[in-house]
């Protein structure tokens, strides 16, 4: 029997990152840059206006307040993109929109709303200090400057950053091309009529969604029966477009559990009795590898049972994910919280229970269990916002007990 620990590993090293790929900045969003980002030029690259106003002299406004207004002929107006403006002669002040470039022998800027606004002479109420309402050169970034680092997930914030220098390619690690096979002669599509003996596909749905939010691409495929043919020439067409294949269903020992079979003529896949509650069988390996056991694809199998794919994926699969992704961090944030109930927890196994988390860092946080812990039921998973983690050696949970939990949300 393989740990968690074992078999987290096992699913790390059946990945590897993605290859870096040059895309274009719209294709980066939420993939990880897979280049240290280097400035081109300053930013900004000359001495800007921070407001609308006037460029002008502090001493020329010395003394000036609401009710003893200094005036100052106006001698020109500057616009942002204006290049080589004209030097501001001591005594004057030159109209000067927001962004435009300081003008030589100019210390300030006395903003719109403390003047009269006024055309061929201004106005002042107040006296600016040196520098006020000017954005230096560089301020932002500098020259040579590393702006983002290998490493960083790119995002709004980040796309501003890298078109403010003039970047409009950048080297990332793409975002993975995940297949979802559901496997199942009673597998339904949600919409069609229920019958005696079908289940719906919640599997497909809810990994989709999972995969998606870990920064991956989903390809869902319609559920397929426990046909060994029919499994065999399905998993086959998706190696073409898959970085990554997932599987749920068929993996324990009945008759009509057909992907073992599959799989050992398609690659290398093991099967793992893993010591964890939910999901105690799984498989990890790689199909389609050529003969000499190169290029193949990885492949995950999980459970069948909705409750227990969706914590495996979080435990095993999500952070194999975001390796192939470039992440550092690869699992969820987790805090210590104290249970509100008692309850036995398998010998020799690592539970995971779902749990809704309430509280804060200062007071410290409660995990309310949803639903009976050995049971999997689909409506306490969806009440859940974390997984409380009981080790192995324990068997007897207490009330009040403090226990690691995985936060989902």
């Amino acid at each position: 029997m393989r740990t968690v620990a074992e078999f987290y590993q096992d699913c790390l090293a059946a990945v590897s990152q993605q290859p870096p790929l040059d895309v274009q900045l719209a294709d980066a969003v939420a993939c990880v840059l897979a280049e240290d980002v280097e400035a081109p030029f300053d930013l900004p690259i000359a001495d800007l206006a921070a407001c609308d106003g006037y460029a002008v002299r502090s001493e020329d406004l010395s003394g000036a307040r609401p009710d003893a207004l200094v005036e100052l002929p106006v001698t020109e107006e500057i616009r942002a993109g204006d290049v080589n403006p004209a030097a501001l002669v001591p005594g004057m002040a030159i109209r000067i929109a927001s962004g435009a470039p300081m003008p030589a022998g100019a210390d300030c800027v006395l903003a719109l709303d403390f003047t009269d606004r006024g055309v061929a002479r201004v106005k002042a109420k107040t006296q600016p200090a040196v520098g006020e309402n000017i954005r230096r050169r560089a301020e932002d970034v500098a020259e040579g400057e590393i702006v983002l680092r290998k490493g960083t997930r790119v995002g709004a914030r980040q796309v501003a950053l890298l078109a403010g220098v003039g970047r409009s390619r950048v080297l990332v690690h793409p975002r993975p091309r995940v297949v979802i096979l559901s496997i199942g002669d009673e597998i339904i599509e949600p919409g069609c009529q229920a019958r005696p003996g079908t289940v719906f596909d919640a599997n497909g749905h809810a990994l989709s969604t999972a995969i998606s939010d870990a920064g991956a691409q989903t390809f869902r495929v319609a559920a397929v029966p426990d046909e060994r043919s029919v499994l065999r020439e399905t998993i086959e067409d998706q190696l073409v477009r898959a970085d990554l294949i997932l599987t749920t269903g068929g993996i324990s020992y009945g008759s009509g559990d057909t992907v073992r079979e599959v799989l050992s003529v398609l690659g290398t896949v093991r099967f793992d009795n893993v010591a964890a509650w939910p999901g105690h069988i799984l498989g990890v390996g790689t199909v389609g590898a050529d003969e000499s056991g190169e290029g193949g694809t990885p492949i995950f199998c999980l459970p069948g049972d909705p409750v227990s794919a969706q914590v495996c994926f979080e435990v095993f699969v999500r952070p194999a994910l975001r390796h192939m992704q470039g992440w550092v961090q690869l699992t969820r944030p987790s805090v210590r919280a104290a249970v509100d109930r008692s309850w036995y927890s398998p010998r020799g196994r690592r539970e995971f229970v779902r749990v809704r988390l309430v509280g804060e860092p200062k007071s410290g946080y409660q995990a309310k269990v949803m639903g009976a812990p050995a049971s999997l039921l689909l409506s306490a998973l969806a009440e859940s916002n974390a997984l409380a983690i009981v080790p192995e050696s324990t068997t007897n949970v207490r009330a009040g007990d403090m226990l690691q939990c995985l936060v989902l949300e």
